[in-house]
């Protein structure tokens, strides 16, 4: 018998130590890391991980969101109390900083959205930072483009992605040497699946935003996703009539491309056993992603996470 199984660890448990051990290695191998964080569950994960790997010290990284302007107001609620718990350094970059600065151009008509611009905004609040690392949420499971990534994701001088230059990592050997100007991307859950992220929220008992539980809300469908009607930012077409229904949302992020999913899970275990039944992926619900078949893996290759 192994020595790993003579212990009994847990996957729980195997997953939580590979994510702190990269963690504390990201820790050990950079000057300057940030933890992006949007308020949705991968990043609270990760942050509740990086506060274990070095607990009673601070956690040496700071927390980095990239606003674009149309977050839920739960999320900004959320964001604030979980940092102020955690007593975290918190950055903000604004994409409307990026529109005013004329660095990007607003899209226009019904369908326009922010999400693709935040990748110019990220990338200057990584040289303003000056960080050498910024870790991320992103899993396996997740999205086709985010299984190419390795735990240490290298990004050139301009902050691009080449998906067939990834360095390996064999007996969890990690190669963080770069050039000036260059940086790397770090997926510490890059082995976890949304189940388990569930499983490990319910185990460690922690707070999360009140969107990922059913409640009632003004929505409306567009291209196959019930989106928003309640906060302004995605504007209903006279075709798309809007309709109170009981929804929640599996994943969070801009209003104008976050769908949402018709659902009775109000606690912990009634998501759990939706997740379980679940045909379609979280990512399934985001409307940036289904613009083109590519769309995740082109993005990536711009610079967004």
């Amino acid at each position: 018998m192994s020595t790993f199984h003579s212990y009994n660890v847990s996957h729980l448990q195997q997953l939580e130590s590979e994510a702190i051990y990269v963690l504390r290695e990201t820790a050990a191998q950079f000057r300057n890391s940030a933890l992006l964080f949007s308020g949705g569950k991968d990043s609270i994960v990760m942050a509740w991980l990086a506060q274990k790997a070095f607990h009673p010290a601070r956690m040496p990284l700071a927390l980095l969101h990239v606003d674009t302007g149309h977050n839920f107001p739960e999320t900004l609620t959320y964001r604030d109390m979980f940092v102020e718990k955690l007593g975290a350094r918190l950055v903000v970059a604004l994409v409307q900083d990026s529109i005013d600065q004329g660095r990007v151009v607003e899209e226009k008509g019904h369908r326009a959205s922010r999400n693709k611009l935040q990748t110019t905004t990220l990338l200057d609040a990584i040289a303003d930072g000056k960080f050498d690392a910024c870790l991320g949420g992103g899993r396996r499971d997740e999205e086709k483009a985010r299984a190419k990534e390795r735990f240490f994701s290298h990004r050139n001088d301009f902050g691009q992605w080449d998906p067939k230059k990834q360095r390996p990592e064999l007996w969890n050997l990690f190669n963080g040497r770069m050039h000036e100007g260059e940086h790397f991307r770090v997926f510490p859950l890059s082995n976890w699946t949304e189940m388990d992220v569930w499983q490990y929220i319910k185990q460690e008992n922690i707070p999360l935003p009140s969107l990922y539980f059913s409640h009632q809300r003004r929505v409306f469908m567009r291209d196959g996703s019930w989106l928003d009607a309640e906060t302004g930012f995605a504007n209903p077409q006279p075709d798309e009539p809007v309709e109170e229904k009981t929804i929640r949302f599996r994943t969070i992020g801009d209003v104008t491309c976050t769908g949402a999913v018709p659902s009775t899970a109000a606690t912990m275990d009634d998501i759990i056993a939706e997740v379980a039944a679940a045909r379609q992926t979280e990512r399934g619900t985001r409307a940036d992603d289904q613009r083109s078949e590519s769309a995740m893996e082109d993005r990536k290759k711009e610079g967004y996470f």
